[in-house]
């Protein structure tokens, strides 16, 4: 009987719906999708290209000496810097690297500049904050492998495909975080700073923002975290890097060269996750 009452109803038809709104925005939005990604492709390649231009002791030397400084003159992050840059180089991975690191800067500084933004207008507005909030919860609840059918859809294969997946999946922390820290600014500081005649934009970049730095940055450590978590998935759609290499041994049940691989995006996130944390750090 109550099989019978749910079958009463007909199947909606959202997968049709969903194909018909795909194919109408690829076919009239062509225009858009187009140039983005020739000439931001062309961007991210030339950022790989000018990067495998310098030597790589040159940039692991670089690496380890602002490792060195933002610790507060610790020798930890730069030797594990050191040691493992130049194992991923001795490994033959350097060239993968250079692609994995410009597609997780690219996409979390896109993230990081969509985020702040959309971030502050949540904490000014109840409204904003009530439509945007579903919106994070979808993008966060949302299967990452999901976001690679509109990527495709809009930016055929590639490494723009794979920064658009990896900009959807990796925004929500940095929005959600910038919120809460601007509300969570002391509100005594703010009557204060209105009392002495702030504009709104004053109180913001002087008052606001400050205060609220440390948890901003806590939730662009993740944001960049959640980036470079996408550079295997990215690698379904094209996407280069140590990402490729990891589902190239996957297909080809290579243990080794996966597990080498996979190394090396270890130690790429674990100097990004100690470079923003010491970032976010007061040196004693």
């Amino acid at each position: 009987m109550l099989n019978n009452i749910l079958d009463f109803v007909p199947k909606i038809p959202i997968a049709d719906v969903t194909k018909e709104v795909t194919d109408w925005i690829t076919s009239n939005f062509a225009f858009l999708f187009d140039p983005i990604k020739k000439h931001f492709g062309n961007l991210m390649d030339w950022t790989s290209d000018m990067l495998l231009q310098v030597p790589p002791i040159l940039i692991v030397i670089l690496v380890a000496l602002i490792a060195f400084f933002i610790s507060g003159k610790r020798f930890g992050l730069a030797a594990f810097s050191v040691v493992g840059l130049w194992l991923i180089y001795n490994q033959g991975l350097w060239e993968h690297l250079i692609s994995t690191f410009t597609l997780v800067l690219v996409a979390s500084l896109l993230s990081v500049i969509i985020g702040v933004p959309v971030g502050i207008l949540m904490s000014k507005s109840k409204l904003a904050e009530t439509i945007i909030t579903p919106i994070l919860d979808f993008m966060q609840t949302m299967p990452a492998f999901v976001y690679l059918i509109p990527a495709v859809a809009f930016f055929g294969i590639g490494m723009v495909p794979g920064v658009f997946a990896s900009l959807i999946f990796a925004t929500p922390p940095t929005v959600r975080f910038t919120n809460l820290g601007i509300r969570q600014v002391s509100t005594e500081l703010v009557e204060a700073s209105e009392a002495f005649g702030s504009t709104g934009s004053q109180k913001l970049f002087k008052v606001e923002l400050p205060m609220a730095k440390e948890t901003i940055m806590a939730g662009i450590n993740q944001t960049v975290m959640l980036a470079l978590s996408m550079v295997v998935i990215a690698s379904m759609i094209g996407a280069p890097g140590l990402g490729r290499e990891v589902l190239s041994a996957l297909q080809r049940a290579q243990v080794g060269t996966g597990f080498v691989a996979g190394i090396g995006i270890v130690i790429l996130a674990i100097i990004i996750d100690r470079f923003t944390q010491s970032v976010n750090t007061k040196k004693e």
